[in-house]
């Protein structure tokens, strides 16, 4: 199926009627688009489809796909494969490697000749898988397809509501077996058997399935097989799958309604045959059509979608406007927005004036949205003291809002726009002000050095103290009461007087005190003192996961470098040392630890955290490029010359521009334009005198004088232009001479005249009448000769000169 059909599938949801049934016909449409695409992405989903039909097909889809994954899964267990993970699996919804380890699991118990059970705790479907490869059960059973029992009146009422079509996939006794069992139990016999079930639609149902037909069509008695509503032929009619002739409608319908199920065949119409939508048997041939809303194709095999829009096929109205869709289309009242409001998707909605800056508010004003319109308002300015609240200037309480500098000594009166500090009042004798400003008494009786005399007890009062004597004589750890009336026992611990040592704590007792050890400490019973607990040494792995640190009373846990300690002090965790960016590129974290690495381009430095440059060039030894290599972060680029080359294609060899083709050579109109290695140069090629141009590159003598004239004056003088790489052979032959035609008896004598000064060139004779022009020095740099080379020519007793003049051309080697 493709998404083509599966839209039409989609599209004729919502004429199936009960929600349980576009339920069951969406699950089958998501069922399908996961056989034909092997996922779950771009079902195609329109808004007249309902959230019923999306939620239903979208999890059917899913369900296929991890059911399938499942049973791959367990093949692979079955057959000794690793249990990897699904590599096709992008979104992580796939049960292949889990049902692979928990069949694993199964055939485990199953090679110990244990006994298989069941344990829930595996969850749902390690818990089947394991039973089911344990217990040696095939998963890939065919459904066997049996005709619907008779119940039976004596122990079951008849279930008037079950549908004719609703085929058994497994026998059942009690009815109250099926509400037991699990999701994974259940056998999706549409899905094994595609195409195959249902002459339309296949619905899966649990421990069972039902066939469904197309709009248009009804299901026959077998519950297999639909026929049209319109038992009338039409020969336009679109024909659906396996449909058959009208004529036999009639005659198939006796024979069907006598087949308790559906006999499967070789069909030419076996899922769809060679069609793209419909296709139908027609004297043994497949015959191929489309659904409504599209056209068969010239190859009479393929569909495509019929624009009703451009057609003129559509039924929209004026004020309407026709939105085409595949294998259908769409009629859209046009809407038409009121002034201050906008289109959006066939909605008129508010255009915020204020945020979109479409208002016309001046400064000083500010801008207020409303529906379809805004309105300016005059921004009010406060004094200081005051705030704008709704526009009003309202006063601010200093005080209320703690804003003042009072002290502490005053108190803070709020006034209209500001506020006063007021002084709170002094105290009187006997008693002090604390920080808060308020009055207390003062206890003279400790603050005094010596408030009375001996003999005497200092009773304090409020505002005052009294002097009274002391007439009681208590025994050791009591002393008299203020009044003088009783003896109070002395605290020795609250007044330091104890001689309790470090460490210990001190307990009062009437008339003395006792010392004890703090916790986390125990009683040396030699030096009578308290010495540290190490709970480390008595408690030793069980305190701390990592290391115990004894301290004095008591003890601390750490952990190991890379792990942190936990929130209860005992346990270490691991410390995702890449949350703080240690490394300059990318960070791989490790239990324990974390490892840096680099992008392609760089490599690790010697720190391990920062990542340095590769240079390319340097590691390559000039093998990549042509020219010259330039080094950039993490990768590097080729660059040639600035002028007279470009960028080859492949990135790496530079490519000569011929300045000449493409007209960027600064020549004169009397000059021409010649080619070289990386540059050009402008020729002139000029006849002296006595002499005419008879073509572009060659002069010709009109006259001579006399007969020595004749012979030592050129009769012709020819242009030549030659290119040569720095790096050329030596010696090595550059240009041949001589006459053509030549004759028997002829003879020549080859001199360079002009431009060899630096005798880079010679001439040698091959035989009487042919010569040569060779290099005999390397030439180590780009340079420009203009040769002169004479040849005379002796022929029947008189010599004839000829002169070539040869621009030498050497260049740098190709890039």
């Amino acid at each position: 199926m493709d998404i083509k059909e599966a839209t039409f599938m989609l599209e004729y949801v919502l004429l199936l009627g009960p929600t349980k049934d576009v339920i069951d016909t969406c699950c089958a449409a998501g069922q399908q688009w996961a056989i034909d695409n092997g996922e779950c992405i771009g079902i195609p989903q329109k808004e007249a489809d309902g959230a019923v039909c999306r939620i239903a097909q979208n999890h059917c889809c899913v369900s296929y796909l991890k059911e399938n994954s499942c049973v791959a899964g367990m093949i692979a267990a079955k057959e000794g494969d690793f249990c990897v993970t699904d590599d096709t699996d992008a979104c992580g919804g796939s049960y292949y490697k889990q049902c692979c380890e928990c069949c694993a699991l199964g055939l485990k118990v199953k090679s110990e000749g244990q006994t298989c059970e069941s344990n829930q705790n595996l969850g749902y479907p390690c818990n089947q898988v394991m039973l089911a490869c344990c217990e040696g059960e095939d998963q890939l059973m065919p459904p066997e397809i049996k005709k619907q029992p008779e119940p039976e009146p004596t122990f079951q009422p008849e279930k008037v509501s079950e549908p004719l079509g609703h085929n058994e996939a497994f026998s059942v006794e009690n009815q109250d077996e099926i509400q037991d069992m699990l999701p994974g139990d259940d056998l999706n016999e549409c899905l094994l058997y595609p195409g195959q079930l249902c002459q339309h639609l296949c619905i899966n149902t649990v421990g069972s399935y039902k066939c469904s037909c197309f709009p248009g069509f009804i299901m026959q008695e077998d519950g297999v097989s639909c026929k049209p509503e319109n038992e009338d032929f039409d020969e336009n009619a679109v024909l659906l799958p396996n449909t058959p002739p009208p004529e036999l409608l009639q005659e198939n319908a006796i024979e069907q309604a006598t087949i308790p199920a559906p006999q499967l065949q070789e069909d030419k119409c076996a899922e769809s045959g060679p069609c793209q939508q419909l296709c139908n048997t027609i004297e043994e041939k497949a015959v191929c059509s489309c659904f409504p809303g599209y056209t068969l194709m010239t190859n009479g095999v393929s569909c495509e979608d019929i624009n009703e829009c451009v057609a003129e096929r559509h039924t929209c109205q004026r004020g309407e406007r026709c939105i085409n869709s595949v294998g259908s289309f769409t009629c859209l009242k046009e809407v038409v927005c009121e002034t201050g409001y906008e289109n959006k998707d066939d909605i008129c909605v508010d255009i915020n004036e204020c945020v979109a800056e479409r208002h016309t508010c001046q400064r000083g004003e500010r801008c207020i949205n409303s529906m379809g319109s805004f309105t300016c308002l005059k921004e009010v300015v406060c004094e200081t003291g005051y705030e704008n609240i709704g526009d009003i200037c309202e006063d601010i309480d200093e005080c209320e809002r703690g804003t003042h500098d009072c002290k502490v000594t005053s108190v803070c009166q709020n006034t209209k726009g500001s506020f006063y500090c007021e002084l709170k009042q002094r105290c009187r004798d006997g008693f002090i002000q604390d920080p808060a400003g308020n009055c207390v008494d003062v206890n003279e009786c400790t603050s005094l050095p010596e408030p009375c005399k001996v003999g005497f007890n200092c009773i304090n009062t409020v505002g005052s103290y009294t002097c009274q004597r002391n007439l009681l004589t208590c025994s050791r750890g009591y002393h008299s009461s203020e009044d003088g009336s009783r003896c109070i026992d002395i605290d020795e611990c609250q007044t330091g007087v104890h001689r309790c040592g470090e460490g210990q704590v001190c307990h009062n007792l009437p008339g003395t005190y006792h010392c004890d050890c703090k916790r986390g400490y125990q009683a040396d019973a030699f030096s009578r003192t308290c010495i540290d607990i190490n709970e480390c040494w008595n408690y030793p792995g069980q305190l701390c996961q990592h290391t115990c640190e004894n301290t004095p009373g008591s003890y601390r846990c750490s952990c190991s470098s890379g792990f942190r300690l936990a929130f209860d002090g005992k346990h270490c965790e691991d410390v995702n040392e890449c949350e703080n960016n240690p490394c300059s590129q990318e960070c791989a974290n490790v239990y324990g630890s974390y490892q840096c690495y680099c992008r392609q381009g760089y490599q690790l430095a010697e720190d391990g955290h920062s990542c340095k440059d590769m240079d390319e060039c340097v590691q390559s030894s000039g093998t990549l490029c042509t020219f010259r290599c330039v080094n950039v972060p993490g990768s590097y680029q080729c660059a040639c010359p600035d002028q007279g080359y470009t960028m080859a294609a492949n990135g790496r060899s530079c490519r000569d521009i011929d300045e000449c083709s493409i007209g960027s050579h600064n020549c004169s109109s009397g000059e021409s334009c010649y080619n070289i290695q990386g540059s050009y140069r402008c020729l002139t090629f000029v006849c002296p005198d006595n002499y005419r141009k008879v073509a572009d590159m060659r002069c010709e003598r009109i006259n001579c004088l006399n007969y020595m004239d004749c012979q030592n004056t050129p009769v012709r003088i020819t242009y030549y232009t030659l290119t040569f790489p720095s790096n050329i052979v030596v010696p090595s032959h550059i240009f041949r001479i001589g006459p053509s035609p030549a004759y028997a008896g002829d003879n020549i004598i080859l001199t360079i005249t002009k431009g060899n000064e630096e005798n880079y060139f010679s001439t040698r004779k091959l035989n009487q009448y042919t010569g040569i022009v060779f290099l005999q020095r390397q030439i180590k740099e780009p340079k420009d000769f203009l040769l002169d080379v004479e040849m005379k020519l002796w022929r029947q007793g008189t010599y004839t000169t000829f002169v070539a003049k040869m621009y030498v051309f050497i260049t740098d080697q190709a890039l």
